[in-house]
């Protein structure tokens, strides 16, 4: 320590030199680095783990990029980990690099890793006591008052009620007392615009080490009764370094924990405390982390809420206001709203005015979002909320260097990374992949391992281009804790594919019914994992050989024919899986009537479900399909919705669902279907069966809105039947009437209004002499129809001549549906 550090009393005197700081403030950064140029220490003390001791020097590697943070985690327990991140603008990163660039010596004091994760679990087994025993507490309010000194000496707090509950924040604590109500705010005018020029380097410390003093006098460890185990073994460790270092060391910590470390103790005392606390094997290493983890907003409690104008305070070398301003007026206009350098200007003079009227030092945050609002966003929090996500906050990731300690599925995963050309990033962004391409093609299965290991760097998403099996769309957005995912994942393999192949074998073996095995198939195959697929269609053909349940197997039969499809896109052969799907889909043939008798309600909407569900896995299956057992499955669904749309025992949602699809199979004429519907709603159906009817054949957003509103005949049956319903019925039917039309898009709902105050002519036609709504009338208008015809050529790619060639022929035949046969 130099003389002129240790010429007076206070935080110079000899003894470590105790720089209390507020983590990841930048004004304490600023401060740490001026007082440690000041003071060079000969080593310096960090509050952290020290089992991150040997990872120190990865601080000066040039592929370290801050934001990151150091991982500890449980060997055989990846889950159980903890973090503590560091930014550019963090105390604790500026005295690494300080100690790094002028060769000192720097070390971590805190209690060891191998204790902290051990008492994760201990913790949560308080917490549940503690569950258990408030209404007690409630009931005594005047035990156990004294605010956590118990036998350490500290003075009573005030009476809040048990010390448990009392866990204070320091900075609000002295917010509150300056008379300011944001801590934030007050932060801001006494740290970070504080003038250092000139001013002695350890004055800051100083004050605010005195301020913790007092706290602490007052509140004891405020709630934080584990802060004492901690501060004995960091005594224990400075004095340690005193002796090594000739006493010249400097300890970089929160400004909390100050009084506690400059406290005279005895070395039994603090030893007492740290015996037999429960230990765990624990492993250490650097992850990258992001700006919004350093935020309240996401969930992470690392004391500010505003990293992104932090780290812009911290990198400013003057006028940070201005720069600010500039920052915003950029991504405004990278959003191309209309911001000039008026806004600019106009924007820095508000801040200061609003500055200077509320009587703080500098414009902090608070004044320049009051100013960008008024300014830049014309008074609207809309392009506001996008200036506070992405530059208040920020979705900075940091980077760490390949020589960082890492389990071997992490550096497989930084492999391929590298290969496909998938890079890592924190801010949210879609991806659209082409899967005949190899490169996209890589990037999928990459994504679907993952998936499978529980890794969610990406979710599918629906594509906004084509839906083709050949097309995937991906979310991504990289989290730091994906990183704990991996380590936990690292158990089934030392690489990607080893470690989805095993993951898979594993939830095979576990899955509780036959959908998710199934479910899991479909997985195996977009992930492309061909020595897990045996495994899992071995223990697919067992459990739909004994499950006997129709739902079940109705909800399996979806996700194996989508696996077919994938596995036709992606090169995989899927031979036995064809054959246990068209098994699977034979039982619900014959097993489905049967199931659907006298079921309530809520039963039958559920196998309307599965009907649904089973349609649509039939038509992909014998779509294509060269296999005459296949080909002929759509038959045979045919004749199974035929038996149940005859069933009186089959409630009505399901056989008229049945109806419809046969009706859009064209298995079923319309003539029929209005018969068969007439007879539902004839005044000997109960009107409960009959709405029930209805919901199934035109409800459930399957374009039954579209189905009235073309052929007048059913909407007539509806509209003759709902003005028949009795009084006392009507109510009854009410919900499930509303049920099936609100479902509608409003411009369906308006036009079968029209329809309906219109009133249908003889035989559901339109009225003669009445107009209509606008293309819609008794017969087919054959030049509106030939208007869409140089449209349709151009989407199907027909030349003229193909066009002129179908259009003869069109006109060779005057029959309705053959108008467009040109095209077809």
């Amino acid at each position: 320590m130099s003389e002129d550090a240790a010429a007076s009393g206070g935080l110079r005197a000899p003894g470590p030199l105790l720089l209390g700081v507020r983590h990841h403030g930048p004004g304490s950064a600023r401060a740490v680095r001026a007082a440690l140029d000041e003071a060079r220490p000969r080593a310096v003390l960090l509050e952290g783990p020290p089992e991150a001791d040997a990872l120190i020097a990865l601080a000066a590697d040039e592929d370290m990029r801050p934001p990151v943070a150091l991982l500890a985690h449980v060997v055989d327990e990846p889950g159980r980990s903890a973090f503590w991140p560091f930014a550019e603008f963090s105390p604790e990163w500026v005295a690494i690099r300080w100690a790094l660039e002028h060769e000192v010596p720097a070390r971590f004091i805190d209690l060891p890793a191998t204790h902290t994760l051990a008492w994760g679990r201990e913790e949560e087994n308080e917490k549940k006591e503690n569950d258990k025993n408030d209404e007690s507490e409630k009931e005594a309010p005047g035990e156990g008052e004294a605010a956590g000194g118990g036998g350490d000496g500290e003075p009573d707090g005030p009476r809040h009620g048990p010390a448990e509950a009392v866990r204070i924040d320091p900075l609000a604590v002295l917010a509150e007392t300056a008379g300011y109500d944001d801590p934030e705010r007050w932060w801001e005018d006494v740290i970070e615009h504080r003038g250092a020029r000139g001013e002695d380097a350890f004055a800051p410390f100083e004050v605010l080490g005195e301020a913790m003093e007092a706290l602490r006098e007052v509140y004891g460890t405020g709630g934080h009764e584990r802060d004492l185990v901690r501060e004995a073994h960091m005594r224990l460790q400075i004095r340690a370094a005193q002796r090594e270092f000739e006493d010249d060391v400097a300890v970089v910590c929160g400004a909390w924990h100050v009084p506690a470390l400059r406290r005279r103790t005895t070395v039994a005392a603090d030893r007492a405390l740290l015996k037999g606390l429960p230990k765990v094997k624990a492993d250490m290493t650097w992850v990258p982390w992001t700006h919004r983890r350093l935020s309240r907003v996401s969930g992470y409690g690392a004391g500010i809420d505003s990293p992104g104008w932090y780290g812009h305070l911290f990198a400013a070398a003057d006028r940070p206001v201005e720069r600010w301003m500039t920052k915003v007026a950029g991504l405004l206009r990278d959003e191309d709203r209309l911001v000039s350098s008026a806004h600019v200007i106009e924007a820095v003079r508000l801040a200061d005015t609003l500055a200077a009227m509320r009587g703080r030092p500098l414009p902090g945050l608070t004044e320049t979002t009051d100013a960008v609002r008024a300014v830049m966003c014309e008074g609207s929090d809309v392009p506001l909320a996008l200036v506070h996500d992405r530059l208040v906050v920020g979705d900075v990731l940091g980077e760490v260097p390949e020589a960082a300690p890492a389990v071997p599925l992490q550096r497989d995963l930084a492999r391929l990374q590298r290969k496909l050309r998938l890079k890592p990033e924190a801010q949210e962004r879609e991806l659209e992949l082409d899967l005949r391409k190899e490169t996209d093609g890589g990037r999928s299965r990459l994504l679907h391992r993952l998936r499978l290991l529980g890794v969610g760097w990406g979710e599918p998403a629906a594509s906004r281009g084509s839906t083709g099996t050949f097309r995937e769309t991906w979310r991504l957005r990289w989290e730091p804790e994906l990183a704990v995912r991996v380590a936990e994942a690292g158990v089934w393999g030392t690489t990607v594919i080893s470690a989805a192949t095993a993951k898979a074998e594993a939830d095979a073996v576990g899955a509780q019914s036959l959908a998710d095995v199934t479910g899991l198939a479909e997985r195996c195959l977009l992930a492309e994992l061909p020595d897990a697929l045996p495994v899992v269609m071995r223990i697919l053909a067992d459990r739909a050989a004994l499950d006997a349940d129709v739902g079940h197997l109705a909800q399996a039969l979806p996700a194996l024919v989508r696996s077919l499809r994938y596995g036709d896109v992606r090169g995989t052969g899927t031979h036995a899986l064809a054959e246990v799907a068209a098994g699977l889909a034979e039982r619900v043939f014959v097993g489905l009537p049967p199931a659907c008798a006298a079921l309530d309600a809520e039963a039958a909407e559920e196998m309307r479900g599965h009907v649904d569900a089973v349609h649509g896995a039939v038509g992909l299956l014998a779509e294509g399909s060269e296999d005459d057992s296949r080909a002929g499955i759509r038959g045979r669904w045919h004749s199974v919705l035929g038996t149940l749309s005859a069933r009186d025992t089959v409630p009505g949602v399901v056989r008229g669902r049945a109806v419809r699809l046969l009706l859009d199979d064209g298995e079923l004429g319309q003539a029929e279907a209005a018969r068969l519907m007439g007879l539902v709603l004839s005044p000997g159906t109960a009107p409960g069966d009959a709405a029930a009817w209805i919901e199934g054949f035109v409800g459930g957003g399957s374009g039954g809105g579209m189905l009235l509103v073309h052929d007048e005949r059913l909407l007539a049956l509806v509209d003759s039947w709902l003005t028949g319903v009795p009084a006392d019925a009507f109510t009854d039917v009410l919900p499930l009437l509303r049920r099936t039309f609100s479902a509608y898009e409003p411009g369906v709902r308006r036009t079968l209004g029209e329809l309906v105050r219109r009133g249908p002519g003889p035989h559901g036609s339109v009225a003669a002499g009445v107009s209509g709504p606008p293309g819609f009338a008794p017969d087919l208008d054959t030049d509106r129809a030939d208007a869409v015809l140089p449209v349709l050529r151009l989407l199907l790619g027909l030349d003229l001549d193909d066009a002129d060639h179908a259009g003869d022929n069109r006109a060779d035949n005057d029959h309705p549906d053959n108008d467009l046969a040109g095209v077809r």
